[in-house]
């Protein structure tokens, strides 16, 4: 069998040379970075230049990225009541329904604290409903992802959080998706707190950071102990794992504008190809999107059936779908953009990356149309009107 084709980089990247060679490096560091001595300040400097690039790439001030676990426990060390808006403290969270998990779950807020933002049938934001929900009550922080990890959509972030501000609110932001494959930049987007993950542009998994604004002062940590991460988060750095995520980010931010323009140029070409069957919809394809993302379906088809059929086929993609103990369940995303049951279910995301060649689209094109043939047999066009 030819070499296998990764198509899901929005699950996860391969690790980056760059990352790789600076995490081997760090390994062999024997402080540990809260010491004082020779060998902890050495510990220190890779993590601080570490936090320098990851701040660069973000237009923010270093010493407001706080290392964590990941995207997860970054969300949940945001999602928290309590912090200081220009309002007072913020006492509900408003969270948009297309977001991640870690941000539906609520963080630390009461669920009868959170409410829900809508959004429309793209997939962006309601901006007039979130107006709405400000108006009238007492301080929030409000959740909106900058880029969906299944649709691949752009949220109007900036446009956001100049209604949030007007409500003297603060903006949480998931840039998860979107850092190192888009420019994002603190200010622009008028962002208060940002999530990012290093496995998602090259580098390891279980290391993430937090980045703060200016309007934030103070953070209420979930981690309790030493004073690591100026207080915010305890526990001694994982000192490897952000070697490889400020490698990663650099060599992610150095190779950005190109990548944008070479990775957009191939999403364009596989969706043309898959529109050449009939029937096919690519989700939000009207709309502005990630360079590398393309949601797509056709009647008949389940997801789940497709995914494995890729796989057969040597090419790795994924389901619109989120598994849980064995239950497939439609997307909350295409729920939440009024995508029907049947249209949702079929729905496959393929990701692509620095390294995906024009010869592995064609090749993933290849394995569609033979797919498709056993995918979409039996289907007429009754069928596909309803659909």
């Amino acid at each position: 069998m030819a070499d296998r084709i990764y198509l899901d980089w929005n699950a996860t990247t391969p690790l980056r040379p760059e990352a790789r060679a600076a995490m081997v490096v760090a390994m062999d560091l024997v402080g540990n970075p809260s010491s004082v001595h020779a060998e902890g300040r050495r510990a220190r400097r890779v993590m601080e230049d570490a936090r320098e690039v990851i701040a660069r790439g973000l237009g923010a001030v270093a010493r407001r990225v706080v290392f964590t676990s990941g995207g997860t426990e970054a969300n949940v060390l945001a999602l928290s009541p309590g912090l200081k808006a220009p309002a007072g403290p913020v006492e509900r969270l408003l969270v948009s329904a297309v977001e991640h998990a870690s941000v539906l779950a609520g963080g630390r807020f009461a669920p009868a604290a959170v409410l829900t933002i809508p959004v429309g049938p793209s997939g962006v934001v309601d901006l007039g409903r979130l107006e709405a929900l400000l108006a009238g009550g007492p301080p929030a922080l409000v959740s909106v992802m900058a880029a969906n990890n299944e649709t691949g959509v752009l949220q109007p972030v900036s446009d956001v959080a100049e209604i949030v501000r007007r409500a003297g609110g603060l903006l949480h932001v998931d840039a998860i998706q979107a850092f190192g494959k888009i420019p994002i930049d603190i200010k622009q987007m008028g962002a208060d707190l940002v999530a990012v993950s290093a496995h998602k542009i090259g580098g390891p998994k279980g290391i993430g950071a937090l980045v703060l604004g200016a309007g934030v002062e103070e953070l209420v940590p979930l981690l309790r102990g030493g004073g690591q991460e100026r207080g915010r988060r305890a526990g001694t750095e994982n000192v490897v794992g952000i070697a490889g995520y400020g490698a990663a980010a650099g060599a992610a931010l150095a190779a950005l504008e190109a990548d944008l323009a070479r990775v957009t140029a191939l999403r364009e070409r596989l969706e043309a190809g898959l529109c050449r069957t009939p029937g096919v919809t690519v989700f939000s394809s009207d709309t502005a999107r990630l360079p590398n993302t393309t949601l797509f379906t056709a009647p008949g088809m389940k997801a789940e059936t497709a995914v494995i059929g890729f796989d057969l086929e040597g090419i790795a993609v994924s389901s619109g779908s989120a598994c849980s103990s064995g239950k497939v369940q439609p997307s909350h995303v295409l729920e939440a953009m009024g995508v029907s049951s049947a249209a949702a279910q079929g729905a496959v995301r393929l990701s692509l990356g620095w390294s995906t060649t024009e010869a592995e689209v064609d090749r993933c094109l290849e394995a569609w149309r033979k797919l498709s043939l056993t995918l979409l047999k039996g289907r007429d066009e009754t069928a596909l009107e309803r659909f």
